[in-house]
C-alpha cells in the first residue's frame, strides 16, 4: 500500500502554486468577480439588522413612533430578502466557476496521460493517478467553491463589522474582541487535529481504493482459492482504519464549534457587564448595547468559518502540488527528438507522403534495459540488428524473457534504446531515424495486435474503427477478411453490440478476432504481430492465417511466435537468447542447422527426440 502513502499536506500557502492556479480561473474571472461582489454585498447587509435595531431601540419606541418601526421592520425582511438573493447568487457562481475550472483541469490531466511514455505506467500506480484526476481535482473545486471567494467575502464581513463596531463605540469593541485570542488558540487546536485527520482520511480512502480494484480485477483467483473469508478480514481492517480517521476528524469537530459557541457566549456576557454601568450612568443609550449584541455574534462567525476556509486551502495546495508534478512530468517522447527544421524526407512523411509505399524498418546495434542507468545494467537486447522489408516477414522466436515483445515496445517508442538505433526506410529514400518522427506519425504507420488483447467498454464497430475513420461498410470488410463477421453476426445487435470492460463479454479467441479486424481497418505500413495467435483454435488460426496473407501483401511484418507452427513460411526467423540474436535464417535454414530453434521446433511438434534443455 506504500503507493498510495503520499497524501501528506505541505505549506497552508504557495504562491508559486497558486499563481498557476489563477491561470485557470482567468478564463472566467468575470464570474470570480461578480461572485466577490456578491459576497461583499451580503456582508454589508448583515450591518443592517444592528443598525435598525440600534434605532428603532433608540428612537422610534421612546417617541412611539409605529409607523417607523414598521417601516423598520419592512425595511429589515427587504434587507433579508436581498442578502438571501446574493448568497444565493454567488454560491451559483462559485459553483460554476469551480466546476469549469475542474472541466478544464480534467481534460488538461487526462491528455497530458495519454502522451505520458510507457515506463511512466510501468512504476506509477493506477490508484494514484485516479486519485490525481478525481480527488485532487475536487480538492481544488472545494477551493474555488468554498475556500477563496468565501474567505475573501469572510474577511469583508469582519472588516465591516469591526469598522461599524468601533464607529458606534469603540470602548464596547475592545471588549468585545477579549474573546478573540481564545478564538484563535482554539482555530489553531482546530487547524492541526483536522489536518491530520484529513490525511489520515485520504491515505486510508486510496488504500481502501486500491484493495478493492485490485480484488475485484482478481475475483476468479480469490474464489478458487478459497480466499473469501481472510480478504474479507483484511479488508474489515481497512475499513476500521477508515473509519478512525472519520471519528478523529468529527471529534475535532464536536469540540470545536462547542469551544467558539463558549467564547462568543463569554464575549456577549462581558459585553453585557461593560455596559450595564454605562447605561445607568446613562453614557450609552440601550439601543447601541442591542446593535453590539447583533454585532459580536456576527462578528465571531465568519471568523470561525475562516478556520474551515484554512483546512480546504492546504489541502488544496496539497493536492495542487501533486496535481502538477503529474503536468511537469516530461512528455518528450511524443516530440521528434531534433528541434531543428526537419529534413525533405522527414517532412514529407509527416505529411503522410508515405502512403501506399512500403517501409523498410531496421534495427542497428540496438541495446536496452529497464530501469534506471546503473554501473551494471541488466541487458534485455544486446546489440540486436536485422532489417524487415516490404512483402516480408520478420519472425522472433525464443524463450520467454528472452526480448521479444521488447523488441516491439522500442518499435512504437514505448521505450528508448540506450544504444544504437531503429531505422525506417519509404520506397528508396533514406532511412530516418524514428525519433526524429512524432510519434502520432510513427504509430499511424503500424498496425499492432498484442497477445494482451484489450478492447474498451462499447460496441464492437466503435472498437474496430479505433484507429481509423471508415464507415460501417469498411468495418464489415475488415470483419468479414479475418472471419470475425460470423462472431459478431452471432452477437445480439451485430456491430452495435455493447461489449463489457475489457471485452469479457466475448470469448478470448473472439476478442483477438475482432483485434484482427481492427488492425485490417487501419490499412498500416507496417504489421506488429505480438503472439497474435496465442488464444485462437485452430479453425480460427486457418481462417486468420488466410487473411493475413492478403494484409501482408506489400507490407512489412514482424511476427513474435511462440507457436512456431505459424511462422514457418516467414521469409527470415530471428531466434532471440537471452537478448542477442544467435541464430537467424528460414524456416529449413535453421532446422538443418539443428541448433536451437531446431531444438524448439521439435519440442513444440511433440517430437520423440531427446532435447536438450533450453535455458
Amino acid at each position: 500500500m506504500s503507493g498510495h502513502d503520499d497524501e501528506a499536506l505541505g505549506a497552508a500557502y504557495d504562491s508559486r502554486l497558486m499563481q498557476r492556479l489563477l491561470r485557470y480561473v482567468r478564463p472566467y474571472l468575470p464570474l470570480a468577480a461578480a461572485a466577490v461582489l456578491l459576497l461583499c454585498g451580503a456582508g454589508a447587509l448583515q450591518l443592517v439588522g444592528p443598525a435598525l435595531t440600534r434605532w428603532v431601540v433608540d428612537v422610534a419606541l421612546p417617541a412611539h413612533d409605529l409607523a417607523g418601526v414598521r417601516r423598520a421592520a419592512l425595511l429589515f425582511v427587504v434587507a433579508l430578502v436581498a442578502e438571501f438573493a446574493l448568497d444565493y447568487g454567488q454560491t451559483v457562481l462559485t459553483a460554476l466557476l469551480g466546476q469549469r475550472v475542474m472541466r478544464d483541469l480534467r481534460d488538461e490531466m487526462f491528455a497530458h496521460l495519454q502522451r505520458l511514455p510507457v515506463a511512466y505506467f510501468d512504476r506509477t500506480p493506477v490508484g494514484r493517478l485516479v486519485t490525481r484526476v478525481t480527488s485532487d481535482v475536487e480538492a481544488l473545486n472545494e477551493l474555488f467553491t468554498s475556500g477563496v471567494v468565501a474567505g475573501l467575502g469572510d474577511l469583508f464581513t469582519l472588516f465591516a463589522i469591526a469598522v461599524m463596531m468601533f464607529v458606534v463605540d469603540w470602548r464596547l469593541a475592545l471588549v468585545s474582541f477579549a474573546a478573540i485570542p481564545g478564538v484563535l488558540l482554539a482555530s489553531r487546536w482546530f487547524q492541526r487535529s483536522v489536518r491530520t485527520a484529513y490525511r489520515d482520511i485520504r491515505t486510508r480512502l486510496a488504500r481502501i481504493n486500491a484493495f478493492l480494484q485490485e480484488r475485484l480485477s482478481g475475483m476468479r483467483v480469490v474464489q478458487a482459492f478459497g480466499r473469501e473469508r481472510a480478504e474479507r478480514e483484511r479488508f474489515d481492517a481497512l475499513n476500521r482504519a477508515h473509519l478512525d480517521a472519520h471519528l478523529a476528524s468529527i471529534t475535532a469537530y464536536a469540540l470545536y464549534f462547542p469551544i467558539v459557541e463558549l467564547l462568543t457566549t463569554i464575549a456577549l456576557a462581558l459585553l453585557i457587564v461593560a455596559a450595564a454601568n454605562r447605561v445607568h450612568a446613562g453614557a450609552l443609550t440601550v439601543g447601541t448595547v442591542a446593535a453590539f449584541l447583533q454585532l459580536v455574534r456576527r462578528f465571531f462567525q465568519p471568523l470561525q468559518d475562516l478556520s474551515e476556509k484554512y483546512n480546504i486551502l492546504q489541502a488544496a495546495m496539497a493536492a495542487s502540488e501533486r496535481i502538477f508534478e503529474l503536468l511537469d512530468t516530461p512528455s518528450a517522447l511524443h516530440a521528434p527528438r531534433s528541434t531543428l527544421a526537419p529534413t525533405p524526407t522527414v517532412a514529407s512523411v509527416e505529411r503522410g507522403a508515405w502512403s501506399g509505399e512500403g517501409v523498410t524498418v531496421s534495427f542497428d546495434d540496438v541495446w536496452f534495459h529497464y530501469g534506471e542507468p546503473s554501473s551494471a545494467p541488466e541487458w534485455v537486447l544486446k546489440g540486436v540488428r536485422f532489417t524487415a522489408r516490404p512483402n516480408e516477414t520478420v519472425a522472433i522466436v525464443g524463450h520467454t524473457g528472452a526480448g521479444k515483445s521488447t523488441i516491439v515496445n522500442l518499435l512504437m517508442r514505448f521505450y528508448e534504446p540506450q544504444r544504437g538505433r531503429i531505422t525506417i526506410a519509404f520506397g528508396d529514400a533514406a532511412p530516418i531515424d524514428i525519433r526524429d518522427l512524432s510519434v502520432s506519425t510513427l504509430r499511424s504507420l503500424v498496425g499492432y495486435v498484442q497477445q494482451d488483447i484489450f478492447l474498451f467498454a462499447g460496441d464492437v464497430a466503435s472498437n474496430v474503427r479505433l484507429s481509423s475513420v471508415v464507415d460501417d461498410d469498411a468495418v464489415r470488410a475488415a470483419l468479414a477478411s479475418v472471419g470475425a463477421d460470423r462472431v459478431v453476426s452471432r452477437l445480439p445487435g451485430g456491430l452495435a453490440y455493447a461489449l463489457g470492460e475489457r471485452g469479457t463479454s466475448i470469448s478470448v479467441g473472439e476478442r483477438q478476432l475482432l483485434a484482427f479486424a481492427r488492425a485490417v481497418a487501419a490499412d498500416p505500413a507496417l504489421l506488429l504481430l505480438d503472439e497474435a495467435t496465442s488464444a485462437v483454435d485452430s479453425e480460427s488460426e486457418a481462417v486468420i492465417q488466410r487473411a493475413l496473407a492478403t494484409l501482408m501483401r506489400g507490407r512489412t511484418t514482424i511476427a513474435i511466435a511462440h507457436r512456431l507452427t505459424t511462422i514457418v513460411g516467414a521469409e527470415q526467423i530471428l531466434v532471440l537468447h537471452h537478448g542477442q540474436v544467435v541464430e537467424r535464417g528460414t524456416h529449413a535454414e535453421l532446422l538443418a542447422r539443428r541448433g536451437l530453434y531446431e531444438r524448439l521446433y521439435r519440442l513444440q511438434v511433440g517430437a520423440t527426440r531427446a532435447a536438450e534443455p533450453v535455458v
